[in-house]
């Protein structure tokens, strides 16, 4: 009967784990729909590829050697499919039915994957309509094979930086990837952006030139998806589902995503419309999003109250720092800089209000080591990459768009050929 019951916990546990990994993988989808709906319709085709193209690179490389550099597993995932069911048994009972998590390797190394891939789609948006298509699935290739990975085992795994402190030891605690997965996407968005340059047009000396994006109902289902999908990127990183208080702690973290991400848009919307005069629909979409990355930190000690504030902090916080980065000349047609990277550091910062086992200064000390990490190595191989085979499209194809350039193909020829 016991062995049943540890059966029943492990086969609940994958379960869940598997479920909303696939809830995240989906989130790859929201990413393509929300870029493909900010950019210019000329640029669509080529947007739509990096997208499907970086979660690929993101899942061959992690296998390879990103899944080893974070937890120290296997190389090339030899064993992971291996039961010793046996083995299984001794160890949860070691723990004691419902005090440790159960589940198949693989379905970790699945759940895992798929973050790799979120950290990669926030750097897509970023630099999109300008950015070489080949360079950008080359800085693929390092950011989830090495740069993501090392991070992930100073954080996650617990490792020391390079043997010289423990971030667990310090206070800090990013439970679904505030900074982990988020800021690390934008700190490696911004240095790839810093180093390529704003879009044509985008400012002149009369100041900022908005650029609208070919199709907000596309950007809209985007956000829908990606909202979607975060039940699984935050309720998956509770690791369990098979006791009384894991079952309570999953249902919680749903309840606190859903309600950040309805008080992100709402600040959002009132912030724009106080600012602007209007209700401005992208400001909306960035402001779900911002409530959304900034409870990823710590999405299951907080009250639902306490979530929705955290949430439309995040809201207020975007709109800002978008206008922000358009005062500094930093080019981000989707906002992704704003949405996951000053969110992100948000989310780290407000983990100790409900958290007393987090420190203010251990997750200072965390987002400066995810972020100086992140942005010094990527700044590193973006300069490499442009010194090698360039990063950016020449004026021309710019202005016709990369994706005749770089994909020889319209996503929507009937509008611009005249057939």
């Amino acid at each position: 009967m016991e062995n049943q019951i540890f059966e029943l916990q492990y086969a609940m546990d994958t379960f869940y784990f598997l479920v909303c990994g696939a809830l995240v993988m989906w989130m790859a989808a929201g990413f393509a729909m929300l870029e493909a709906g900010l950019v210019r319709s000329k640029n669509t085709t080529e947007i739509l590829t990096k997208n499907v193209a970086l979660f690929s690179i993101a899942c061959v490389m992690y296998m390879v050697c990103g899944y080893h550099l974070m937890y120290g597993g296997d190389l090339f995932l030899s064993s992971i499919g291996d039961l010793d069911v046996d083995q299984v048994l001794a160890d949860s009972k070691e723990e004691g039915f419902g005090g440790g998590s159960v589940y198949s390797g693989a379905s970790d190394f699945f759940f895992q994957v798929v973050f790799v891939a979120t950290a990669m789609s926030i750097v897509s948006g970023a630099v999109a309509e300008r950015m070489k298509l080949w360079a950008f699935l080359a800085f693929a290739v390092v950011m989830t094979g090495v740069i993501y990975p090392m991070e992930g085992s100073w954080t996650w795994n617990g490792a020391d930086v390079f043997g010289m402190y423990n971030l667990g030891d310090l206070g800090f605690s990013d439970f679904a990837g505030s900074g982990i997965v988020h800021m690390a996407g934008a700190a490696a968005a911004l240095a790839g952006v810093l180093l390529l340059g704003a879009r044509k047009g985008k400012y002149t000396a009369n100041g900022v030139n908005a650029i609208p994006g070919a199709n907000l109902p596309l950007a809209t289902l985007g956000t829908f998806i990606l909202w979607m999908g975060w039940f699984g990127f935050n309720g998956g990183s509770v690791l369990k589902l098979g006791d009384v208080a894991s079952a309570h702690s999953v249902a919680m973290v749903f309840l606190n995503t859903n309600a950040a991400a309805a008080g992100g848009s709402i600040a959002a919307l009132i912030t724009a419309r106080l600012l602007f005069g209007k209700a401005d629909l992208t400001m909306l979409l960035n402001g779900a999003l911002a409530g959304l990355v900034a409870i990823t930190a710590e999405p299951s000690t907080p009250t639902a109250l306490q979530a929705t504030l955290f949430g439309a902090i995040g809201g207020v916080l975007v709109v800002f720092a978008i206008i922000t980065l358009d005062k500094l000349r930093i080019d981000d047609p989707v906002g992704a800089i704003s949405v996951h990277g000053v969110c992100g550091l948000l989310g780290l910062l407000l983990v100790p209000v409900t958290n007393g086992d987090v420190s203010f200064s251990g997750q200072l000390i965390g987002a400066a080591t995810i972020f100086i990490w992140v942005f010094g190595t990527s700044l590193i191989v973006w300069a490499l990459i442009k010194a090698v085979m360039g990063i950016r499209v020449s004026e021309e194809e710019e202005y016709e768009g990369v994706d005749i350039a770089e994909c020889g193909m319209e996503a929507y020829p009937e509008f611009t050929n005249g057939k």
